[in-house]
C-alpha cells in the first residue's frame, strides 16, 4: 500500500512538473516569435530613425533601455512613428495594430531592461484606487502642465501637455513610469502604484462627470461662458446695426 502512495505521488509530481515545464516553454516560444515579429517591423519602420540596433540614428534617441511600456506607449497612442521630428508627438490613429505593438514593444524590451507594460491586474484602479486622493495627487503634481481639469496646456517653447481624457489606462500608467518628452518620470518611491491608481481613478470620473451647465469649454468655469456669450452678442448687435443702416441708405 505504502509502495503505491509513493508511485502515485511520484506521477503526480512529474505530471505537474511536466505541464510546468510545458507551459514556460510555450511562453519562452511565443516570446520569442513576438521578438523576431518586432524586429522585423522595427527595421521596417523605425530603424531609419532610431538606428538598425535601436541605438540612435542621430534623428531620434537611442532605445536601449526605455522597456517595453515605453514602445506600448508612443506606438499605442499612435504618436510613433512621426514623420517629422521636429515637432511635438501628437495622439493619433495607431499605425499597427496592438499584436504589432506588443511584438515592437518585446524586440525593444530583449536588448536591455526598462519599465514593463502593466498587466490587467495591476490596473485594477476601480478596486485599489481613491478618487478624492486621486484628485489631491494629480493637482499637486500634474495640473501645473495638465491643467486642474486633466484638459491640457501650453508648456514653453512651443510644446504643451495634452489633455488627458479619453486616454486608456494603461498609457496613464505608462506615461507616469516612463516620462513621454517633456514629462517626468514618476517612479514607485515617488508616487506608489496605488497612488497611480488613485490617480486614474479620478481622470476617469472626471471624464464622467457630467456638464450640468451646459458646454464644458475646457471646464475653466462660467467666466469663459459668459465672455463667449457676451462677445458672440454684442458681434451679432454690431452686424444687425451695420446692416439696418446700410439698408437705409
Amino acid at each position: 500500500m505504502l509502495l503505491i502512495f509513493a508511485l502515485l505521488t511520484i506521477g503526480t509530481t512529474f505530471q505537474v512538473a511536466s505541464a510546468v515545464d510545458a507551459e514556460q516553454t510555450t511562453t519562452i516560444a511565443a516570446r520569442s516569435a513576438a521578438i523576431d515579429e518586432g524586429r522585423e517591423i522595427f527595421l521596417k519602420g523605425c530603424s531609419s530613425c532610431h538606428g538598425l540596433n535601436a541605438e540612435s540614428g542621430g534623428i531620434a534617441p537611442s532605445l536601449i533601455g526605455v522597456g517595453a511600456a515605453s514602445v506600448d506607449f508612443q506606438v499605442g497612442t499612435g504618436r510613433m512613428p512621426m514623420g517629422d521630428m521636429s515637432v511635438q508627438a501628437m495622439r493619433k490613429t495607431p499605425l499597427y495594430n496592438p499584436e504589432e505593438v506588443y511584438a515592437l514593444a518585446m524586440y525593444v524590451a530583449s536588448l536591455a531592461p526598462g519599465p514593463e507594460i502593466p498587466t490587467e491586474e495591476m490596473l485594477n484602479y476601480e478596486r485599489d484606487g481613491s478618487t478624492a486622493e486621486g484628485g489631491e495627487l494629480f493637482r499637486t503634481n500634474c495640473a501645473m502642465c495638465h491643467n486642474f481639469a486633466g484638459q491640457g496646456g501650453a508648456l514653453t517653447q512651443g510644446k504643451y501637455a495634452p489633455t488627458i481624457m479619453g486616454v486608456e489606462p494603461v498609457h496613464i500608467y505608462e506615461a507616469l513610469i516612463t516620462g513621454p518628452q517633456s514629462m517626468p518620470v514618476f517612479s514607485d518611491k515617488t508616487i506608489t502604484p496605488e497612488e497611480k491608481l488613485s490617480m486614474i481613478k479620478w481622470i476617469k470620473a472626471a471624464e464622467a462627470e457630467p456638464q450640468l451647465g451646459g458646454a464644458a469649454l475646457g471646464r475653466v468655469g462660467p467666466v469663459t461662458e459668459g465672455l463667449l456669450v457676451w462677445t458672440l452678442g454684442i458681434g451679432l448687435l454690431i452686424g444687425v446695426a451695420v446692416w439696418l443702416a446700410a439698408k437705409a441708405r
